[in-house]
């Protein structure tokens, strides 16, 4: 499922992109792009570090089973 939002997210910022150069490019289309690519990243990057986040739980959980029984 990330993988899928990463490139929606990667599809939609050069859309946009595209779209600003096709007048010409001045300031504020660099201003967009760049935002664009920062919110591109700050996305990916949350999706990475959940993902990371959910392997140790995974990882963690593999390795203590007893951990979670109550005597």
């Amino acid at each position: 499922m990330d993988d899928m939002k990463k490139t929606y997210r990667e599809g939609e910022e050069k859309a946009k992109e595209s779209w600003r150069k096709a007048d010409g490019e001045d300031l504020a289309d660099r201003v967009g792009n760049a935002g664009d690519e920062i919110r591109k990243d700050l996305g990916n990057a949350g999706d990475d570090a959940r993902k990371e986040v959910d392997e140790a739980d995974r990882d963690a959980d593999a390795t203590a089973p007893d951990a979670d029984r109550r005597y």
